[in-house]
């Protein structure tokens, strides 16, 4: 009676471990220890997609038979909530490293598609028999490992290592699917590609989301940024001044209004992995004061694309700013970008003329 009443909850159960224990332990993007408990799973993984893969082609091929040792066969009813503990563990550390360089852009929609399978693991169970969504979803879960992966482990971030990634993907899953189906009775090299064809899709449609920058700059984040009134770097520390706001804006941090024609400064600390040194550039765009709706309002140009070299290993990352001297009344936003444009982060404000009376100010250390 207990076990009945427990099934239904164990891959909920199964579910919540995986991503509880990698919230937990998972710190750094560049922490050999998290990129080796990530690597791990996606190596029991494709064990487990090929034990269970054989497993049930085996019995497909002759009912009731298995060629499989005596314990793997006692553990072949855990294999779906083993699958579901791995992939609920990747999907949330995927989350977790994602959103720290995911932003209010286009990048914002492949983080909301990893949010969505983390949410809808739960409910895969019952789909973890088939054994084609098995496979898509392993090309996934690798794609997104070696995006950032490879840039942490060589040092170099560039659509290169993005290609790089996407073939070890491919040719994993690949080679899960031939393992699968090797010496299986009755099945042809047919059946093979039927099933894996979908985890080329997948990684396909991956790339063209890297090349339409709808893929988070990983492993670089903005872990801080605003503009301000001054900027000043006093020993290893940066000092910046900024209006303070009414007494129900305690939590403001930086000038989100900005009274005056400047100069305005944009500071920001981009977080970067050990030994990765690259360029990094601020876009300011500027959109003018406009008496029409939200949909018709012009769109934003750009006036200044500067750049700044960063170098990684700083916790809370490598700190800069540049300076715009005359700036006009209207909306601003600076996104924080890599060379190719992908948005690391975007930081927005708005100029307005000069206040009535003094200003009043205060200053923060980072």
């Amino acid at each position: 009676m207990r076990g009945a009443l427990a099934k239904p909850f164990l891959p909920i159960v199964f579910f919540f471990a995986g991503v509880t224990y990698d919230t937990v332990t998972l710190t750094r993007i560049d922490r050999l220890i998290d990129n080796l408990i990530l690597l791990l799973y996606l190596c029991l993984l494709g064990v487990l997609i090929v034990l269970k893969g054989r497993a049930d082609l085996g019995k497909a091929a002759v009912p009731g038979s298995s060629t499989a040792p005596h314990v793997l066969n006692r553990a072949e009813p855990y294999y779906p909530m083993a699958i579901q503990f791995l992939l609920g563990g990747l999907f949330s550390a995927y989350t977790i490293f994602y959103s720290q360089s995911a932003s209010l852009t286009t990048t914002a929609l492949f983080f909301a598609l990893l949010v969505i399978l983390l949410v809808g693991n739960e409910f895969l169970h019952n789909r973890l028999s088939n054994l084609t969504l098995l496979i898509s979803l392993y090309a996934l879960v690798a794609f997104c490992f070696f995006t950032f992966f490879l840039p942490v482990l060589t040092g170099f971030m560039s659509r290169i290592m993005i290609v790089l990634g996407a073939a070890l993907s491919l040719l994993l899953a690949l080679r899960i699917v031939e393992l699968v189906y090797q010496g299986i009775p009755g099945r042809s090299r047919k059946d093979a590609i039927k099933t894996g064809w979908p985890a080329v899709v997948v990684v396909a449609i991956l790339v063209a989301f890297y090349f339409l920058n709808w893929i988070p700059p990983v492993p670089l984040s903005l872990k801080a940024g605003g503009v301000y009134h001054q900027v000043e770097k006093i020993d290893h520390a940066y000092r910046v001044t900024f209006e303070k706001g009414a007494w129900y804006q305690f939590l403001r941090r930086s000038d989100d209004l900005f009274h005056g024609e400047g100069p305005v400064y944009c500071f920001t600390a981009v977080f970067a992995p050990v030994d990765l040194n690259i360029t990094i550039y601020h876009r300011w765009q500027y959109r003018g004061i406009s008496s029409g709706t939200r949909s018709t309002r012009s769109a934003f140009s750009t006036t200044d694309r500067i750049p700044i070299r960063i170098s990684g290993g700083r916790e809370g990352g490598y700190r800069g700013y540049t300076i715009k001297q005359r700036v006009p009344p209207g909306e601003w936003r600076v996104d924080v970008e890599t060379e190719d444009g992908r948005v690391i982060g975007r930081i927005g404000f708005r100029v307005a003329t000069e206040a009535g009376g003094a200003l009043d100010f205060h200053t923060v250390t980072y």
